[in-house]
Protein backbone atom coordinates (compact mmCIF):
# COMPACT_ATOMS: atom_id res chain seq x y z
CA UNK A 1 0.00 0.00 0.00
CA UNK A 2 2.84 2.30 0.96
CA UNK A 3 4.72 1.67 -2.58
CA UNK A 4 1.00 1.80 -4.64
CA UNK A 5 0.35 5.83 -2.44
CA UNK A 6 3.80 6.93 -3.65
CA UNK A 7 3.98 6.00 -7.09
CA UNK A 8 0.13 7.71 -7.13
CA UNK A 9 -3.31 6.81 -8.21
CA UNK A 10 -3.35 3.48 -10.48
CA UNK A 11 -4.78 3.84 -14.15
CA UNK A 12 -5.46 1.51 -16.69
CA UNK A 13 -3.77 2.33 -20.26
CA UNK A 14 -6.12 0.20 -21.99
CA UNK A 15 -10.01 1.44 -20.55
CA UNK A 16 -8.18 4.47 -18.62
CA UNK A 17 -10.12 3.76 -15.58
CA UNK A 18 -8.90 4.46 -11.66
CA UNK A 19 -9.22 2.45 -8.63
CA UNK A 20 -12.00 4.77 -7.43
CA UNK A 21 -14.10 3.90 -11.04
CA UNK A 22 -13.27 -0.13 -10.70
CA UNK A 23 -12.25 -0.99 -6.49
CA UNK A 24 -12.46 -4.84 -7.50
CA UNK A 25 -11.02 -4.83 -10.92
CA UNK A 26 -7.58 -6.88 -10.31
CA UNK A 27 -4.38 -5.32 -11.78
CA UNK A 28 -1.31 -6.38 -13.42
CA UNK A 29 2.09 -4.43 -14.00
CA UNK A 30 3.38 -6.64 -17.23
CA UNK A 31 6.17 -5.16 -18.66
CA UNK A 32 9.14 -2.96 -17.61
CA UNK A 33 6.96 0.62 -18.44
CA UNK A 34 7.37 2.97 -15.16
CA UNK A 35 5.00 5.84 -14.65
CA UNK A 36 1.06 5.84 -15.83
CA UNK A 37 1.86 3.37 -18.06
CA UNK A 38 2.27 0.67 -15.97
CA UNK A 39 -0.50 -0.16 -14.77
CA UNK A 40 -3.65 -2.55 -16.63
CA UNK A 41 -6.46 -4.18 -15.63
CA UNK A 42 -6.28 -7.97 -16.32
CA UNK A 43 -9.30 -8.53 -17.88
CA UNK A 44 -7.76 -5.12 -20.36
CA UNK A 45 -4.83 -7.01 -21.09
CA UNK A 46 -6.44 -10.41 -21.56
CA UNK A 47 -8.37 -8.68 -24.49
CA UNK A 48 -5.45 -6.83 -26.01
CA UNK A 49 -3.60 -9.96 -25.61
CA UNK A 50 -6.12 -12.04 -27.52
CA UNK A 51 -6.36 -9.27 -30.25
CA UNK A 52 -2.69 -9.47 -30.77
CA UNK A 53 -2.38 -13.30 -30.81
CA UNK A 54 -5.37 -13.61 -33.75
CA UNK A 55 -6.22 -16.98 -32.45
CA UNK A 56 -3.02 -18.39 -31.91
CA UNK A 57 -2.45 -18.99 -27.87
CA UNK A 58 1.05 -19.51 -28.14
CA UNK A 59 1.89 -16.40 -29.75
CA UNK A 60 4.53 -13.93 -27.79
CA UNK A 61 2.92 -10.74 -27.79
CA UNK A 62 5.33 -7.31 -26.33
CA UNK A 63 4.40 -4.19 -24.69
CA UNK A 64 4.16 -1.76 -27.17
CA UNK A 65 6.35 1.29 -25.24
CA UNK A 66 9.25 -0.76 -23.85
CA UNK A 67 8.90 -3.74 -26.86
CA UNK A 68 9.14 -6.01 -23.07
CA UNK A 69 7.51 -9.25 -24.01
CA UNK A 70 4.39 -10.10 -21.78
CA UNK A 71 4.88 -13.65 -19.78
CA UNK A 72 2.00 -15.49 -20.15
CA UNK A 73 2.09 -19.04 -17.85
CA UNK A 74 -0.61 -21.53 -18.97
CA UNK A 75 -1.88 -24.03 -16.56
CA UNK A 76 -0.65 -27.88 -17.93
CA UNK A 77 -3.14 -29.98 -19.48
CA UNK A 78 -3.35 -33.88 -19.77
CA UNK A 79 -1.08 -35.64 -22.10
CA UNK A 80 -4.04 -36.15 -24.39
CA UNK A 81 -4.70 -32.77 -25.11
CA UNK A 82 -0.93 -31.42 -25.25
CA UNK A 83 -0.58 -34.55 -28.10
CA UNK A 84 -4.12 -32.78 -29.88
CA UNK A 85 -2.69 -29.09 -29.71
CA UNK A 86 0.76 -30.25 -30.82
CA UNK A 87 -1.18 -32.14 -33.60
CA UNK A 88 -3.20 -29.11 -34.77
CA UNK A 89 -0.31 -26.85 -34.54
CA UNK A 90 1.51 -29.11 -36.99
CA UNK A 91 -1.37 -28.89 -39.30
CA UNK A 92 -1.83 -25.23 -39.16
CA UNK A 93 2.00 -24.85 -40.04
CA UNK A 94 2.01 -27.41 -42.96
CA UNK A 95 -1.36 -26.59 -44.76
CA UNK A 96 0.21 -23.65 -46.40
CA UNK A 97 2.84 -25.50 -48.24
CA UNK A 98 -0.04 -28.52 -49.22
CA UNK A 99 -2.19 -25.91 -50.09
CA UNK A 100 0.80 -24.70 -52.66
CA UNK A 101 2.17 -28.12 -53.60
CA UNK A 102 -1.34 -29.05 -54.83
CA UNK A 103 -1.71 -25.97 -57.02
CA UNK A 104 1.41 -26.36 -58.04
CA UNK A 105 0.85 -30.04 -58.78
CA UNK A 106 -2.66 -29.01 -60.73
CA UNK A 107 -0.99 -26.52 -62.70
CA UNK A 108 1.77 -28.79 -64.10
CA UNK A 109 -0.61 -32.33 -64.73
CA UNK A 110 -2.77 -29.04 -66.49
CA UNK A 111 0.46 -28.32 -68.62
CA UNK A 112 1.29 -31.85 -69.02
CA UNK A 113 -2.08 -32.82 -70.33
CA UNK A 114 -2.64 -29.61 -72.66
CA UNK A 115 0.99 -30.38 -74.16
CA UNK A 116 0.14 -33.81 -75.19
CA UNK A 117 -3.42 -32.71 -77.06
CA UNK A 118 -1.48 -30.46 -78.39
CA UNK A 119 1.46 -32.86 -79.53
CA UNK A 120 -1.31 -34.74 -81.04
CA UNK A 121 -2.81 -31.78 -82.76
CA UNK A 122 0.00 -31.21 -84.56
CA UNK A 123 1.52 -34.01 -85.49
CA UNK A 124 -1.43 -36.87 -85.49
CA UNK A 125 -3.29 -38.74 -83.69
CA UNK A 126 -1.90 -42.36 -84.56
CA UNK A 127 1.67 -40.63 -84.78
CA UNK A 128 1.58 -38.96 -81.87
CA UNK A 129 0.38 -41.86 -79.81
CA UNK A 130 3.03 -43.92 -81.19
CA UNK A 131 5.80 -41.91 -80.25
CA UNK A 132 4.38 -41.04 -77.00
CA UNK A 133 3.91 -44.90 -76.19
CA UNK A 134 7.79 -45.89 -76.94
CA UNK A 135 9.25 -42.14 -75.81
CA UNK A 136 10.96 -42.07 -72.59
CA UNK A 137 8.64 -40.96 -69.60
CA UNK A 138 11.09 -38.70 -68.50
CA UNK A 139 11.33 -36.79 -71.33
CA UNK A 140 7.51 -36.62 -71.46
CA UNK A 141 6.89 -35.28 -68.20
CA UNK A 142 9.80 -32.51 -69.28
CA UNK A 143 8.61 -31.91 -72.74
CA UNK A 144 5.05 -31.97 -72.57
CA UNK A 145 4.63 -29.18 -70.06
CA UNK A 146 7.29 -27.41 -71.53
CA UNK A 147 5.38 -26.93 -74.78
CA UNK A 148 2.74 -24.42 -73.22
CA UNK A 149 5.42 -22.46 -71.89
CA UNK A 150 7.31 -22.12 -74.59
CA UNK A 151 3.99 -21.19 -76.44
CA UNK A 152 3.39 -18.12 -74.25
CA UNK A 153 6.92 -16.95 -74.18
CA UNK A 154 6.89 -17.59 -78.32
CA UNK A 155 3.63 -15.00 -77.46
CA UNK A 156 5.36 -12.37 -75.63
CA UNK A 157 8.15 -11.78 -78.38
CA UNK A 158 6.55 -8.58 -80.33
CA UNK A 159 8.22 -8.84 -83.31
CA UNK A 160 5.55 -6.21 -85.42
CA UNK A 161 6.89 -3.09 -82.97
CA UNK A 162 10.45 -4.43 -84.59
CA UNK A 163 9.46 -4.38 -87.98
CA UNK A 164 7.68 -1.26 -87.56
CA UNK A 165 10.22 0.56 -86.04
CA UNK A 166 13.11 -0.84 -88.83
CA UNK A 167 10.47 -0.01 -91.67
CA UNK A 168 10.22 3.67 -90.10
CA UNK A 169 13.89 4.04 -89.46
CA UNK A 170 14.59 3.21 -93.40
CA UNK A 171 11.33 4.80 -94.32
CA UNK A 172 13.19 5.81 -97.66
CA UNK A 173 14.03 2.08 -98.51
CA UNK A 174 10.69 0.72 -97.78
CA UNK A 175 9.12 3.37 -100.11
CA UNK A 176 10.34 1.71 -103.17
CA UNK A 177 7.98 -1.35 -102.58
CA UNK A 178 4.72 -0.64 -103.39
CA UNK A 179 3.47 -3.08 -101.35
CA UNK A 180 5.22 -2.04 -98.23
CA UNK A 181 3.31 1.42 -99.25
CA UNK A 182 0.33 -0.33 -99.23
CA UNK A 183 1.10 -1.79 -95.60
CA UNK A 184 2.73 1.07 -93.80
CA UNK A 185 1.37 4.15 -95.41
CA UNK A 186 3.22 6.93 -94.52
CA UNK A 187 1.82 10.53 -93.47
CA UNK A 188 3.14 13.28 -95.72
CA UNK A 189 4.57 15.23 -92.86
CA UNK A 190 5.37 19.02 -94.09
CA UNK A 191 6.99 21.93 -91.87
CA UNK A 192 3.99 23.42 -90.38
CA UNK A 193 2.42 20.15 -89.12
CA UNK A 194 5.67 18.71 -87.34
CA UNK A 195 5.33 22.20 -86.02
CA UNK A 196 2.22 21.96 -84.42
CA UNK A 197 2.66 17.92 -83.39
CA UNK A 198 6.31 17.79 -82.94
CA UNK A 199 5.87 14.95 -79.99
CA UNK A 200 5.88 11.63 -81.86
CA UNK A 201 3.41 9.15 -80.84
CA UNK A 202 4.73 6.11 -78.64
CA UNK A 203 5.01 3.04 -80.56
CA UNK A 204 3.88 -0.15 -78.44
CA UNK A 205 0.71 -0.81 -76.51
CA UNK A 206 0.33 -1.90 -73.34
CA UNK A 207 0.92 -5.59 -72.52
CA UNK A 208 -2.42 -7.57 -71.69
CA UNK A 209 -1.45 -10.92 -69.59
CA UNK A 210 -5.16 -12.55 -70.42
CA UNK A 211 -4.25 -11.66 -74.37
CA UNK A 212 -0.75 -12.93 -73.94
CA UNK A 213 -2.15 -16.53 -72.87
CA UNK A 214 -5.35 -16.82 -74.56
CA UNK A 215 -3.32 -16.44 -78.37
CA UNK A 216 -0.90 -18.32 -77.35
CA UNK A 217 -2.99 -21.43 -75.82
CA UNK A 218 -5.08 -21.02 -79.05
CA UNK A 219 -2.09 -20.60 -81.72
CA UNK A 220 -1.84 -24.86 -82.25
CA UNK A 221 -5.55 -25.13 -82.69
CA UNK A 222 -5.85 -22.26 -85.37
CA UNK A 223 -2.72 -23.26 -86.93
CA UNK A 224 -4.28 -27.04 -87.70
CA UNK A 225 -7.66 -25.48 -88.73
CA UNK A 226 -5.55 -22.72 -91.02
CA UNK A 227 -3.40 -25.80 -92.42
CA UNK A 228 -6.45 -27.71 -93.41
CA UNK A 229 -7.91 -25.06 -95.00
CA UNK A 230 -5.12 -23.91 -97.32
CA UNK A 231 -3.01 -26.86 -97.57
CA UNK A 232 -5.23 -29.68 -97.53
CA UNK A 233 -2.72 -31.42 -100.44
CA UNK A 234 0.06 -31.52 -97.57
CA UNK A 235 -0.46 -35.07 -96.50
CA UNK A 236 2.10 -34.98 -93.35
CA UNK A 237 0.35 -33.19 -90.56
CA UNK A 238 3.11 -31.87 -89.15
CA UNK A 239 4.21 -29.78 -92.39
CA UNK A 240 1.04 -28.95 -92.51
CA UNK A 241 -0.07 -27.30 -89.40
CA UNK A 242 3.09 -25.67 -89.04
CA UNK A 243 2.49 -24.19 -92.82
CA UNK A 244 -0.63 -23.13 -91.56
CA UNK A 245 0.74 -21.22 -88.11
CA UNK A 246 3.10 -19.41 -90.27
CA UNK A 247 0.83 -18.26 -92.77
CA UNK A 248 -1.87 -17.08 -89.54
CA UNK A 249 0.72 -15.58 -87.94
CA UNK A 250 2.37 -13.76 -90.88
CA UNK A 251 -1.31 -12.54 -92.04
CA UNK A 252 -1.65 -11.57 -88.34
CA UNK A 253 1.18 -9.73 -88.66
CA UNK A 254 0.98 -7.73 -91.44
CA UNK A 255 -2.48 -7.19 -90.44
CA UNK A 256 -1.73 -5.53 -86.82
CA UNK A 257 1.71 -3.74 -88.55
CA UNK A 258 -1.41 -1.45 -90.61
CA UNK A 259 -3.25 -0.64 -88.24
CA UNK A 260 -0.74 0.00 -85.47
CA UNK A 261 0.61 2.40 -88.66
CA UNK A 262 -3.04 3.86 -89.55
CA UNK A 263 -3.07 4.90 -85.55
CA UNK A 264 -0.14 6.53 -85.63
CA UNK A 265 -1.13 8.44 -88.77
CA UNK A 266 -4.34 9.34 -87.00
CA UNK A 267 -2.15 10.60 -83.85
CA UNK A 268 0.65 11.87 -85.39
CA UNK A 269 -2.18 14.30 -87.65
CA UNK A 270 -4.14 15.17 -84.21
CA UNK A 271 -4.54 18.63 -83.01
CA UNK A 272 -6.45 20.92 -80.27
CA UNK A 273 -8.32 23.74 -82.02
CA UNK A 274 -9.33 26.71 -80.06
CA UNK A 275 -12.41 26.66 -77.86
CA UNK A 276 -14.79 28.84 -80.35
CA UNK A 277 -18.41 29.06 -81.24
CA UNK A 278 -17.14 27.70 -84.36
CA UNK A 279 -15.23 24.54 -83.00
CA UNK A 280 -17.94 23.75 -80.44
CA UNK A 281 -20.58 24.01 -83.38
CA UNK A 282 -18.36 21.53 -85.85
CA UNK A 283 -16.88 19.39 -83.17
CA UNK A 284 -18.89 19.03 -80.01
CA UNK A 285 -22.16 19.20 -80.48
CA UNK A 286 -21.76 17.00 -83.88
CA UNK A 287 -20.56 14.28 -81.16
CA UNK A 288 -23.02 14.23 -79.43
CA UNK A 289 -25.83 14.52 -81.68
CA UNK A 290 -23.99 10.89 -83.19
CA UNK A 291 -23.90 9.48 -79.83
CA UNK A 292 -27.49 10.42 -79.14
CA UNK A 293 -28.27 8.68 -82.35
CA UNK A 294 -26.39 5.29 -81.25
CA UNK A 295 -28.21 5.04 -78.30
CA UNK A 296 -31.52 5.44 -80.29
CA UNK A 297 -30.61 2.76 -82.27
CA UNK A 298 -29.64 0.00 -80.12
CA UNK A 299 -32.79 0.93 -77.66
CA UNK A 300 -34.80 -0.28 -81.30
CA UNK A 301 -36.89 1.68 -84.26
CA UNK A 302 -40.54 2.22 -81.89
CA UNK A 303 -39.60 5.68 -80.63
CA UNK A 304 -37.19 6.65 -84.04
CA UNK A 305 -39.99 9.32 -85.29
CA UNK A 306 -39.99 11.11 -82.15
CA UNK A 307 -36.41 11.13 -81.74
CA UNK A 308 -35.42 12.87 -84.93
CA UNK A 309 -37.51 15.43 -83.72
CA UNK A 310 -35.77 15.54 -80.53
CA UNK A 311 -32.69 15.57 -81.52
CA UNK A 312 -32.47 18.55 -83.10
CA UNK A 313 -33.71 20.41 -80.36
CA UNK A 314 -31.12 18.88 -78.15
CA UNK A 315 -28.54 19.71 -80.76
CA UNK A 316 -29.99 23.45 -80.79
CA UNK A 317 -30.03 23.87 -76.66
CA UNK A 318 -26.35 22.34 -76.44
CA UNK A 319 -25.21 25.16 -79.11
CA UNK A 320 -26.90 27.70 -77.11
CA UNK A 321 -25.43 26.59 -74.02
CA UNK A 322 -21.91 25.88 -75.62
CA UNK A 323 -22.50 29.91 -76.48
CA UNK A 324 -23.78 31.62 -73.44
CA UNK A 325 -20.55 29.76 -71.61
CA UNK A 326 -18.46 31.71 -73.95
CA UNK A 327 -19.92 34.54 -73.60
CA UNK A 328 -19.66 34.45 -69.87
CA UNK A 329 -15.81 33.59 -70.05
CA UNK A 330 -15.42 36.47 -71.92
CA UNK A 331 -17.10 38.86 -70.01
CA UNK A 332 -15.48 37.34 -66.86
Amino acid sequence: QRQESADGERSCWICFATDEDNCLAAWVKPCKCRGSTKWVHQSCLYRWVDEKQKGNALRSVSCQQCQTEYIIVFPQMGKVASILEAFDNLVKRVSPFLAAGVLVGSLYWTAVTYGAVTFLQIVGHKKGLALMENGDPLILLIGLPAIPVALVLGRMIRWEDAVIRLIRNRRSVARKFPLMSFIIPYPEEDEEQTAQNPVTPTLSDPVSATRIFCGALLLPTISSIVGRLLFESIENTLHRTLLGGLTFITVKGILKIYLKQQQYTRRKKRRIVDYTEENVRNYVNRAGVRQQQQQQQQHGGGNAAAAQNIQPQQALSQQQQAAAQIRNARES
